[in-house]
């Protein structure tokens, strides 16, 4: 059930987090080199674009940092729960899981939750194991965030380490379209977090700065999946967020309808149920 929470004044522009989301004017287009081989993405242009995600668009530690900000109440209902990680069975499932826990994770130790944060670090550790990238991260990192979860600062370095040393680690094994869904993933969960955390978010304004800010992050998230779009599931997870795209590209820049708003709801909620099932 979502609950209504008390505005307060928020931050401009999810820095992820794991994520959600403020404003960003430096949007820009992948170039698709056409020197690019298999589904590797070239270094360069990995880091570029992904960090353009990452944090001219809020990472998802920034967007949940800002829900903290407002006043937002942590909803654990609203996180997937880590019980469902045993249906993902595929590697598509996997990635995509993956990046929706990692922005539970964000969602969790950005509101002290303890024991949260640790299960969710379980959960993605797990998956990072199951897509046999366990060596993209420290084989300590669950007992370093647990040391840590009274340190801020260190929590929110050691898991935004993890979530970039992923993306290296994966695109330098040729694994780039993996790395596309674990993006996909996060994006989606913040969104999903950030529209369904109030009952009333077409009437704040600072809720609806944030999800229109999620405009220019989704256009980088479908560009960088141009790239490998040859991947059948990359593919599929470009036409389920066709959608909530063709709704944004609707949008006039600085206003929003509250029908526009309905609809980016409803189907982030279809394309977010279609990920976690």
């Amino acid at each position: 059930m979502r609950q209504l929470f008390n505005p307060k004044s928020i931050i401009g522009l999810l820095a992820i987090g794991v994520f959600l989301l403020s404003a960003c004017n430096m949007q820009r287009k992948s170039s698709g080199d056409s020197g690019e081989s298999g589904e590797k993405l070239e270094k360069a242009r990995v880091e570029q674009d992904v960090r353009e995600f990452v944090y001219p668009l809020p990472t998802t530690f920034e967007v949940t940092e800002m829900l903290n900000r407002i006043g937002a109440a942590y909803i654990l209902t609203l996180s997937n729960p880590v019980s469902n990680v045993e249906r993902y069975l595929t590697e598509k499932a996997k990635a995509i899981n993956l990046g929706v826990y990692s922005a539970d994770l964000s969602y969790a130790s950005t509101y002290n939750q303890k024991q949260a944060t640790i299960d969710y670090m379980d959960v993605s550790k797990k998956l990072i194991d199951a897509l046999n990238i366990s060596g993209a991260i420290s084989p300590d990192i669950v007992e370093e965030i647990e040391a840590n979860q009274d340190n801020k600062d260190a929590l929110v370095n050691l898991i935004t380490n993890t979530f970039y040393d992923t993306y290296e680690y994966l695109n330098q094994a040729d694994r780039g379209s993996v790395s596309m869904l674990v993006l996909a993933g996060s994006w989606v969960e913040a969104l999903y977090i950030v529209t369904h955390i109030s009952e009333d978010t077409f009437n704040n304004k600072e809720m609806v700065k944030i999800v229109m800010d999620q405009k220019s992050s989704l256009n980088t998230l479908m560009s960088l999946m141009e790239v490998v779009k040859e991947k059948p599931a990359i593919a599929e997870v470009m036409a389920d967020l066709k959608p909530v795209h063709d709704i944004y590209n609707s949008v006039d820049a600085g206003s929003i309808t509250e029908s526009q708003m309905e609809r980016i709801i409803q189907e982030v909620n279809i394309v977010r149920s279609k990920m976690v099932e």
